[in-house]
């Protein structure tokens, strides 16, 4: 067994949640629920992003066992993706969407410039 056959997506709950997004400097979290088709459907597509990404943590989020992680990032609509660098949210795409949309999605994320959100954060920080 090589190491291309394990599971290249996370479950995430609320126990193992911040220690993913605080470990990981880029995250990409998958909501969805077992009832939900669209879901459901689209859980092949985000492994296959997932393998195509190594560098990247892949995370899901069952919404109906952990509400809470779903109603902190205000996650209404499912299948909705979140995407982390460095524990800072930048974009939230709620609804389905297919693999085109969601390989541009990780290139966009990808080249996003973390140089405001690190700003951002360093004025946080100089204001404690």
């Amino acid at each position: 067994l090589g190491m291309g056959n394990i599971m290249a997506v996370v479950a995430l709950n609320k126990e193992n949640f911040k220690d993913t997004i605080v470990n990981n400097p880029f995250v990409i979290v998958d909501f969805w629920a077992p009832w939900c088709e669209p879901c459901v459907s689209f859980t092949p597509v985000f492994e296959a992003a997932a393998a195509a990404n190594p560098d990247i943590l892949f995370g899901m989020v069952d919404t109906e066992a952990s509400p809470e992680i779903a109603e902190y990032f205000e996650v209404s609509k499912i299948p909705g993706i979140l995407i982390i660098r460095e524990q800072a949210g930048i974009h939230a795409q709620q609804g389905e969407i297919g693999a085109p949309a969601l390989d541009k999605l990780i290139e966009w994320a990808r080249e996003f410039d973390m140089k405001q959100v690190r700003e951002y954060y360093a004025e946080q920080d100089a204001k404690k």
